[in-house]
């Protein structure tokens, strides 16, 4: 269910901001969320940062918690959260904020994929395990 201004749509949200936004309007807390799913209150908020992703079982678990298809959490298709209640007024170059953003998180974890190559690399010249 998505719809006109594809509020929760992959140019407008990512999987962070449909784990938050279908949590809130389950009333689950971060905590409340992560007991029910078996994991740390940290690992849910990775998941809303989109620092990580889940595995598949505990996509599955977490979809059917918040009443969203796994394919909505994905990618914003499917079964899954209108826009927000209200009349949201769009704020002039906001999009571009956010793909400036994405585009800065997207670079940061390249960073820190590169550093780890690179720590690998110097604990083998040094003969380190």
């Amino acid at each position: 269910m998505s719809s006109d201004n594809d509020w929760f749509g992959p140019e407008s949200a990512t999987f962070g901001d449909r784990v938050a936004g279908a949590r809130e309007a389950a009333g689950m807390t971060q905590a409340q969320l992560a007991r029910r799913l078996g994991v740390k209150k940290a690992t849910v908020s990775g998941w809303e940062q989109d620092l990580s992703e889940p595995r598949a079982n505990k996509l599955s678990m977490m979809a059917g918690l918040l009443n969203v298809s796994i394919m909505w959490l994905l990618t914003g298709e499917g079964e899954g959260m209108e826009e927000p209640a209200g009349e949201v007024t769009p704020i002039e170059g906001l999009s571009d904020v956010v793909m400036e953003l994405r585009a800065i998180r997207a670079d940061m974890r390249a960073n820190a994929e590169r550093a780890a190559r690179l720590e690998k690399r110097l604990r083998q010249m040094l003969g380190q395990p």
